[in-house]
């Protein structure tokens, strides 16, 4: 992974030094919180519902033992002893004093973590494919462009005022784990002819006119990635909106304009910028992508795992769910389930924290990731040593047979926390994880996954949940619409909105309805919710959803 340089480590101690002047002018008066909020925003620090929040990026979602313990002592020393592990490859701290701020973010320099640009009007934290590096349907490691691109973006003077956030993601692999087609900009790299490149994917967004994204370049040399984001961001900063916060995203700015008008604009500007860099971001990525190789992998027997896999059935199950083909066939991926049913989604304490730390030192290479699913990974563990490693979350409650299932749920942290929520979202996530855990229905269900936003601004991905679930307020009241049939993989669809919402009260009854009514539907247990749902459109499931309306019509 990348290791910082001396620019970096000096760029970072002077931009945490002015913060920390800026807090201290706060504190005794000399800002008001109206002139602070924009400096606060700029180093990922919000006031939400009850207390300031700190947004930490973890690039491209990797992270090394030694960082994973340091986030671990952040919680104990300034927080409430835990992180919430967030859809953008974050963790956010929710209980932090304003104070106490100035010196979390000298402690995550320590070892190469920072908050910078995981708030404001620009380009945000990069995700990437959470298998990358190791997953065996790999194209290309993609973390090594990512880590191009955040370096290219980092107080990018043209780009930190931009009319609206900005979000970039990319995938080496054919199967999309990063829902590229949902962001501003997504990058899936392609091969053609031998050469690898990327096709690029803009205007996706969800929140609150959700859109997928369009291909404005089906094959992007890998020599021209830079310039032709820069020509991107460029004309979007150029067109976008600033009169309506709400129609300010690049999705509008490309439905309004047309793609091919875009797509023009983009291309002309490409031609200026292209001479403009060079080679020198090309250079800069060949210093990079050294700092990516692939570990020197330990052949081991895999007798262990085959005698576990064989005899132990809790083992089984887990191995079933949570294990994902590596590269390397002696190996596997190993997804630590932070979805314990009952448990808030994404959450983790500073003991799992050192857990998970402790268990990438010694078994994965010192390497972990961060899902956008709220999920960690360990990336390579030896199919050996997974008896080991199951043993050990199982003692910290990490061993969770669930990735990928029903209590598997993407959820936002809702009125709990958010100030812009209208509807609680982790109690809903709770209940229904528990519900069908009692059912003990979850395995027979099989693949599906539900998201869950507490507001329009879908920081729970619902748009794209084959189940998802929307809170909003209807005359102070919760109520919780349904939309089905959405997909983040390389297959992209925005959901379709099922009918009216729920009641809090009501909505679990509902989901119970229309799981039974796809395990009554489906053609054996290989046709998953999604695949039955696409085969049979949404007339079965409203059905099912609305018992009452059916009722009316035969009657």
């Amino acid at each position: 992974m990348y290791k910082y340089t001396e620019f970096d480590t000096a760029f970072l101690a002077e931009r945490n030094a002015q913060f920390r002047a800026q807090v201290e002018r706060r504190i005794d008066g000399s800002l008001t919180e109206d002139e602070f909020k924009p400096l606060r925003l700029m180093n990922g620090l919000y006031l939400q519902l009850h207390a300031y929040m700190l947004r930490v990026a973890i690039p491209y979602g990797t992270l090394n033992s030694a960082q994973m313990r340091q986030l671990a002592l952040l919680a104990v020393k300034w927080d409430k002893g835990y992180g919430h592990f967030t859809t953008r490859q974050n963790i956010q701290y929710n209980w932090p004093l304003l104070r106490d701020v100035p010196d979390m973010l000298d402690a995550l320099a320590e070892v190469g973590l920072h908050a910078i640009q995981t708030s404001g009007n620009t380009i945000r934290n990069v995700t990437a494919d959470h298998f990358a590096g190791a997953a065996a349907d790999e194209l290309a490691d993609p973390r090594p462009v990512a880590e191009l691109i955040r370096q290219w973006s980092t107080d990018h003077p043209e780009f930190q005022f931009l009319p609206r956030k900005f979000k970039i993601a990319v995938t080496g692999s054919p199967n999309d784990r990063a829902v590229t087609r949902a962001h501003d900009i997504g990058l899936r790299m392609v091969e053609r002819d031998g050469e690898t490149g990327y096709e690029v994917i803009v205007g996706g967004g969800l929140g609150r006119t959700p859109m997928i994204g369009q291909v404005i370049r089906e094959f992007l040399p890998r020599g021209d990635l830079l310039p032709y984001l820069e020509a991107i961001v460029s004309v979007y900063n150029l067109l976008g909106r600033r009169d309506n916060k709400y129609k300010a995203r690049i999705k509008i700015t490309v439905h309004e304009n047309g793609i091919e008008t875009i797509r023009d604009l983009v291309e002309t500007r490409f031609e200026t910028l292209k001479t403009a860099f060079n080679g020198a971001d090309q250079a800069l990525l060949a210093q990079i992508e050294p700092q990516f190789a692939a570990p020197d992998f330990v052949a081991k027997d895999t007798a262990p795992y085959d005698r576990a896999y064989a005899t132990d059935p809790v083992f089984r199950a887990w191995a079933d769910t949570n294990l994902t083909a590596h590269r390397q066939a002696d190996h596997a991926i190993v997804s630590i389930s932070l979805k314990a049913h009952g448990a808030t989604p994404g959450d983790a304490t500073a003991d799992q924290m050192r857990l998970m730390a402790d268990l990438a030192a010694k078994y994965a290479y010192d390497e972990l990731r961060i899902s956008h699913e709220q999920n960690v990974i360990l990336p390579h563990v030896a199919r050996a040593d997974l008896p080991a490693v199951h043993a050990a979350l199982k003692t910290a409650g990490l061993a969770t047979a669930n990735i990928g299932l029903i209590s598997d749920i993407i959820a936002c942290p809702g009125m709990d926390y958010c100030a812009l929520a209208t509807a609680r979202s982790i109690p809903i996530a709770q209940e229904i994880a528990t519900h069908f855990d009692a059912l003990k229905l979850e395995h027979d269900i099989g693949p599906l996954k539900i998201k869950i936003s507490g507001c329009i601004n879908a920081c729970g991905h619902h748009h794209v949940g084959h189940i998802g679930i929307l809170g909003l307020d209807r005359a102070g009241v919760e109520n919780y619409q349904i939309t089905l049939g959405g997909d983040g993989t390389e297959d992209a669809v925005i959901g379709e909105r099922a009918g009216p919402g729920f009641a809090a009260e009501d909505l679990l009854p509902a989901i119970e309805r229309l799981v039974r009514a796809y395990l009554e539907l489906r053609e054996g247990r290989d046709e998953t919710f999604l695949d039955a749902y696409r085969r049979l459109g949404v007339a079965p499931f409203k059905a099912a959803l609305y018992p009452e309306a059916r009722d009316r019509h035969a009657a």
